[in-house]
C-alpha cells in the first residue's frame, strides 16, 4: 500500500508538502509542484486514511447533516425527496474539499453530545431547529454549524431560510384566483416559530386579501410520509364541500392525490392541488403538480460555502440568507 513517505520519496519532498497536497492546501505549495505531486497520488492510487488524517492534524474530516425533526415514521427525513436533493449537493462540494458527510437524525442533546464525541465532527449542518434546550446544546458544544430552515434570529448564526410565507400565499392566492373558496390546508404538525407556521400565515393571507373567512376545520396536520397522505387524501376525498387543497410539502401532496384516485375523486376535475418544493415528484404525478418552486441545489451549495467559510477561518458578511419562491404551473389547478 502506497504511503506518504512512498510519495514524498518519488517527488523529492517532504511528507509535510504531499500532505499539503492531499488537503489542497494550495496557498502552501508553488502550482507546478501541486500538479506534479497530485499526478503522483493518482498514478500510485494513493488513498489518505481518515483516521490517520485525524490523529495528526487534531481535526475531523467528517460534517454531520443532522436532523432534529422527529417524527413516528424514522425514514421520514430521508425519504424525502427535498433532503436528498439538498443533502447531494453539500455532499458534492464537501467531498471536492475532502470531507465526508453523516447523516443522522439526533433526537435530543445527550444523542448529539454523543455523536460529536465518538466522531469528532469537524462541523455541523442542522435542519428544522427551534429556539430551545437542543440548540443551546448545539451552541455549547463549540464546533463550526449551518441551520437550515430553523428560525433563529441571532447575529452571527449561520442560518439559510426560504420565503415560506410568500409561498404558501402565492399558492393560495393561485387556488383562489381560480374560483376555489374552500381551501384545505394540509401540513406537518404547526409549531411555533418554524416553517409549516410560516405557510399557514401566508395561506391565511390570501383568504384574508380575498374576504374569506379562515376556517381552523379546514387546517390538517399529521406526519409528511406518502401513507398518511394517502390515507389523508381518502379522507378529504369525503368532503366534497372542500375543492381545492394547498399541501406544504410535495411527498404530501403527492400522496393525497394517490389517496383522492382511490375514492374516485379526480384531480383537478373535481380537487385542486397545489405543492410546495418542485422536487422530481412533480413530474411523474399524474397529473403533474403545480407546486411552489425553491431551489433546493442552492441552499445546498450556500449552506457548504458557509460551513467551509467556517471551517478556513474566513468571514462572510452575509451570514443569512432568505431564498426567493415562485410557483410553478402545471396540470393539478382547474378553474371553476
Amino acid at each position: 500500500m502506497t504511503t506518504l513517505k512512498d510519495i514524498a520519496r518519488e517527488a523529492g519532498v517532504s511528507i509535510t508538502t504531499v500532505s499539503n497536497v492531499v488537503h489542497k492546501r494550495k496557498s502552501r505549495i508553488s502550482p507546478e509542484l501541486f500538479d506534479q505531486i497530485t499526478e503522483i497520488i493518482k498514478r500510485e492510487n494513493y488513498i489518505p486514511s481518515m483516521l490517520a488524517r485525524t490523529l495528526a492534524n487534531k481535526s475531523s474530516p467528517i460534517i454531520g447533516i443532522i436532523n432534529h425533526v422527529i417524527s413516528s415514521d424514522s425514514k421520514g427525513f430521508l425519504s424525502d425527496p427535498f433532503h436528498n436533493t439538498f443533502m447531494d449537493s453539500v455532499e458534492e462540494i464537501m467531498r471536492d474539499k475532502g470531507y465526508f458527510i453523516m447523516v443522522r437524525t439526533v433526537k435530543d442533546s445527550r444523542g448529539l453530545e454523543e455523536m460529536c464525541r465518538n466522531w469528532s465532527l469537524a462541523g455541523m449542518i442542522f435542519v428544522g431547529l427551534y429556539m430551545d434546550e437542543f440548540f443551546e446544546s448545539v451552541q455549547k458544544i463549540g464546533l463550526p454549524f449551518v441551520l437550515i430552515d430553523s428560525y433563529i434570529n441571532l447575529p452571527d448564526i449561520y442560518n439559510i431560510g426560504l420565503e415560506d410565507q410568500t409561498g404558501a400565499y402565492i399558492a393560495t392566492k393561485h387556488l383562489i384566483e381560480n374560483g376555489h373558496r374552500v381551501i384545505a390546508f394540509t401540513s406537518p404538525f404547526i409549531r411555533d416559530g418554524g416553517v409549516v407556521e410560516l405557510r399557514l400565515r401566508g395561506y391565511k393571507q390570501a383568504l384574508d386579501e380575498f374576504g374569506i373567512a379562515f376556517d381552523k376545520n379546514l387546517v390538517f396536520e399529521q406526519e409528511i410520509d406518502t401513507a398518511h397522505g394517502i390515507e389523508l387524501g381518502r379522507r378529504l376525498g369525503a368532503m366534497p364541500n372542500i375543492t381545492s387543497i394547498f399541501a406544504t410539502a410535495d411527498i404530501l401532496a403527492a400522496g393525497i392525490m394517490s389517496g383522492l384516485r382511490d375514492v374516485g375523486v379526480r384531480v383537478p376535475d373535481d380537487k385542486s392541488i397545489v405543492g410546495f418544493d418542485d422536487n422530481y415528484l412533480c413530474q411523474v404525478t399524474n397529473p403533474r403538480l403545480t407546486t411552489i418552486h425553491q431551489d433546493a441545489d442552492n441552499k445546498g451549495v450556500l449552506a457548504a460555502e458557509m460551513m467551509l467559510a467556517q471551517l478556513e477561518g474566513k468571514n462572510i458578511k452575509n451570514k443569512s440568507a432568505i431564498l426567493p419562491v415562485r410557483l410553478i404551473e402545471r396540470d393539478s389547478v382547474r378553474k371553476r
